[in-house]
């Protein structure tokens, strides 16, 4: 972790971006707004709606967070969820689940032999196009590659993708979550490995707007071998979700510093 030595990544974060938790119809719609922008009008991986918002079946009982600019709080940068199981049917498949059935390898976990109230996904990462400046990105809705960690004469950091997922990982630990699912890029788990997550293959690839493989994370591990140099961001994450929650409950705008 030399590359980022340099760098108070928590103080880099909260200079430029800002991350809240999407606890009303308000910001809900604005995270349905960035999913129907990339994922609708821009990849065409869903029909574009007459309303410009994206939904599905799984948003009523998932947690939303999403990204944006330090300076301008209504910049929208990105956004995530996280997919709990549905309360009124628990055994109901989670995204992955219906997508990876058939390569599940149910001998390192079977999900449906989990407590069901413990599990959750990481689902429907988006980042603006004009946060996804890499060639190559131009086709996917958020990623991460070996340059956005630079080297140790130029370090950098991928502060967008890894926000969105630390959000998510917030919202799961305050949800009592233990373990995530992911469908994500094969490569993905070396550039966890950089930031002390250890993130597990549980089946073969599947065609899903590309090669994905479904993967598992355990919510406290991550927490406890997060890398010393990335917990500030971890610190500054988690009290901004924390925060928005505490806001929306006492009635407070949720608007920025």
């Amino acid at each position: 972790m030399q590359i980022f030595e340099r760098f108070n990544l928590g103080h880099g974060f909260r200079k430029y971006f800002e991350i809240a938790p999407a606890t009303n119809t308000a910001l809900r719609n604005d995270v349905f707004r960035i999913r129907h922008e990339v994922y609708c009008e821009e990849l065409k991986f869903e029909p574009e709606r007459p309303d410009r918002l994206e939904t599905d079946v799984y948003d009523p009982h998932s947690l939303h967070c999403l990204i944006r600019t330090a300076n301008e709080p209504n910049h929208l940068v990105g956004c995530t969820r996280l997919v709990l199981a549905n309360p009124d049917d628990p055994l109901a498949p989670l995204p992955f689940e219906q997508t990876c059935g058939h390569t599940l390898d149910r001998s390192i976990v079977d999900p449906l032999k989990l407590p069901r109230e413990s599990i959750a996904e990481v689902s429907r990462l988006a980042v603006r196009a004009a946060y996804r400046r890499r060639k190559g990105d131009e086709r996917a809705p958020v990623a991460i590659s070996e340059e956005d960690f630079g080297t140790g004469d130029r370090p950098r950091f991928p502060y967008i993708p890894i926000g969105l997922y630390l959000g998510a990982v917030a919202l799961a630990a305050r949800s009592g979550i233990d373990t995530l699912f992911v469908l994500t890029e094969p490569r993905l788990a070396s550039h966890f490995g950089k930031l002390g997550v250890d993130i597990r293959q549980i089946g073969g690839p599947v065609e899903h707007r590309g090669i994905r493989v479904p993967s598992m994370m355990h919510v406290p591990s991550i927490i406890k071998g997060m890398r010393f140099i990335v917990k500030p961001i971890w610190r500054v994450i988690q009290e901004e979700i924390e925060r928005g929650f505490e806001k929306e409950a006492g009635g407070g705008k949720l608007s920025g510093k």
